[in-house]
């Protein structure tokens, strides 16, 4: 990929990811690196979140969910391709 390329990924987060603070983190994570999308919790205990942005950025996000804010314990992280981009920002969505 070029430095220009942009892409945009759904990430599936496993582990003692919910009641630690992981939503914010992402957020904060996502708004530094200028990334656009969302985050969620979902009702079997994982963190959902869309990113999208330049390709090293989602890179660099993603390698960052690997390990979360420090309360957290991250299992396993499941990353889909996903098709066009999100909205502009990066925010919280409510639990599914």
């Amino acid at each position: 990929m070029t430095a220009g390329q942009r892409k945009c990924v759904r990430l599936r987060i496993i582990g003692r990811v919910q009641g630690v603070w992981f939503r914010g983190w992402t957020v904060d994570q996502a708004q530094e690196l200028g990334l656009d999308g969302w985050v969620r919790n979902r009702r079997d205990g994982s963190v959902e979140a869309v990113a999208s942005g330049p390709a090293a950025h989602v890179d660099e996000f993603v390698a960052r969910c690997r390990s979360g804010p420090p309360a957290a314990v991250v299992e396993d992280v499941a990353v889909m391709a996903e098709a066009g981009t999100a909205e502009p920002g990066f925010h919280q969505k409510p639990t599914l």
